[in-house]
């Protein structure tokens, strides 16, 4: 799996989730900042990597992710682990 392949998974879940347009999600977008997403939101993306991946992330891992640069990040450390 690549870095293009889980931003792409992230892309599509956040335009769909959050009504974005793609454009508007770049690595560096802060998800409570930038999207309003609340802890629901960040919930349901860490979920939809999990079972996408099969990956597991801690309460205090997910808690980590403040930007979709973070979430491909921690799902390309944990997936090739």
């Amino acid at each position: 799996m690549t870095r293009d392949e889980v931003m792409d998974l992230v892309r599509e879940h956040l335009v769909t989730e959050l009504e974005l347009s793609p454009d508007e999600i770049k690595p560096e977008a802060c998800f409570k900042e930038d999207f309003d997403a609340d802890s629901l939101d960040l919930y349901e993306l860490v979920m939809e990597l999990e079972d996408r991946y099969g990956i597991s992330l801690s309460e205090k891992e997910a808690s980590e992710i403040v930007t979709v640069g973070d979430a491909v990040d921690f799902v390309l450390a944990k997936a090739g682990a």
